[in-house]
């Protein structure tokens, strides 16, 4: 279930009530007049299940409440309710399967911007990434995979490309680009300095079986890019945490960045362009599996979806 807070314009709440009254998959439907200080209005609360929550949030947003008024949502964790039971019952599929758009839009709106968090975090999982490569480590190299943070800015692109954005595109493409030049360019320098104390030399990369997968792309690479990509996208629409985390450790995309950094401070040309290729392979399986899954489910729903307004028996008709 989802919690939605509502602040209505008094001339508004008359028809956010009719909307919500008989609307299948809504319940605890309170009415708290005026309570609303900025902005003024009415405050509406209600619990709806997730899988019917699309069709009342876009609904709201047609009224205007976007502009004149607010629309949150939260998470119920825990809800003690036969009222709710049966409205998730009513509600057409599982709450697990269900996308809940504006979410989706807000997180991936959110994961595109170019932060200083973001910057960090991919630096560090790149040099750890690089440290990895250097010591012949695949525990490091998990590690660095776990850490980085760059799904999200994929995930971005694959919703601009279902949508045709080309501005979020373009923003996380931007935000991608920027943060792994910025992560090779940190342990580029770091890893020459090592050089420079003797502590690494072009020996150093070879005879790393365990981590030659870093820069040998193949057929099975894309394909588990793919997989990674259909993963990651159902974790974040379903917001399954635990399964972005296999997302993060099925993929190269830090180590093959770190790779590259560790190969130019050395010299090492031929082992910079694989680590390139496979850099490439990984994000054009994840952007093409990702945004491939989310037509998928975008069609899915606006077949199988709930239509408003629609009545539980006995209720009110059609307004």
């Amino acid at each position: 279930m989802l919690h939605l807070r509502v602040i209505s314009p008094a001339e508004l709440t008359d028809d956010v009530l009719e909307l919500l009254d008989g609307a299948v998959g809504v319940v605890n439907l309170v009415l708290l007049p005026g309570a609303a200080r900025s902005p003024k209005g009415d405050l509406v609360q209600f619990d709806v299940a997730r899988e019917a929550a699309n069709e009342v949030i876009e609904r709201l947003q047609r009224l205007g409440l976007w502009a004149e008024g607010s629309i949150a949502a939260e998470q119920v964790d825990l809800s003690l309710s036969e009222a709710a039971d049966r409205a998730e019952r009513e509600a057409p599929g599982e709450g697990d399967d269900a996308v809940v758009w504006a979410e989706f839009a807000r997180r991936v709106s959110d994961d595109s911007r170019l932060t200083w968090a973001f910057l960090a975090f991919l630096a560090i999982a790149t040099q750890i990434a690089a440290i990895g490569v250097i010591v012949n480590s695949p525990v490091l190299i998990v590690g660095a995979m776990v850490l980085g943070p760059e799904f999200g800015a994929i995930a971005a692109v694959c919703f601009g490309l279902l949508r045709g954005d080309r501005r979020l595109i373009g923003t996380a493409l931007r935000t991608l680009a920027v943060g792994f030049a910025a992560a090779v360019a940190v342990t580029f320098a770091c890893a020459l300095v090592s050089r420079g104390l003797g502590w690494i030399e072009p020996s150093s990369l070879t005879g790393h079986k365990e981590i030659e997968f870093i820069v040998k792309p193949d057929r099975w690479s894309f394909i588990v890019a793919l997989l990674a990509g259909a993963a990651g996208v159902l974790s974040v629409t379903a917001g399954k945490s635990s399964a972005l985390v296999g997302v993060f450790i099925s993929v190269t995309t830090v180590p093959a960045a770190g790779y590259f950094a560790v190969a130019a401070a050395l010299s090492r040309w031929d082992d910079m362009a694989w680590s390139v290729a496979q850099l490439g392979v990984n994000i054009a399986g994840m952007v093409i599996s990702g945004t491939v899954t989310l037509i998928v489910q975008r069609a899915y729903w606006s077949r199988f979806g709930v239509r408003l307004p629609l009545r539980r028996p006995g209720g009110p008709g059609p307004g």
